[in-house]
């Protein structure tokens, strides 16, 4: 293993599955880890997934209101 940090960018939902990849990405890999948290509309609180992230430590946290272009880009087209 290269003894420079790596920095990984992960799509976290907050739920189980991401965070034990998190914590498995910190602990295995020793990697910086970056939370991605999109908004799609999908009817839950988007800040636990930031508080659950802030408590496995980690320092670089993005949280998107991606709504107006899923629903655009994605939900409409489906309907043409």
């Amino acid at each position: 293993m290269s003894s420079s940090p790596k920095k990984v960018v992960l799509a976290y939902s907050g739920g189980l599955d991401t965070s034990v990849i998190l914590r498995w990405l910190q602990d295995a890999h020793d990697a910086e880890v970056v939370t991605f948290t999109a908004d799609l509309g999908q009817g839950e609180d988007i800040e636990p997934a930031r508080a659950k992230a802030e408590s496995l430590g980690i320092k670089q946290i993005f949280i998107e209101d991606l709504r107006e272009e899923f629903t655009r880009d994605y939900v409409f087209p489906m309907f043409r």
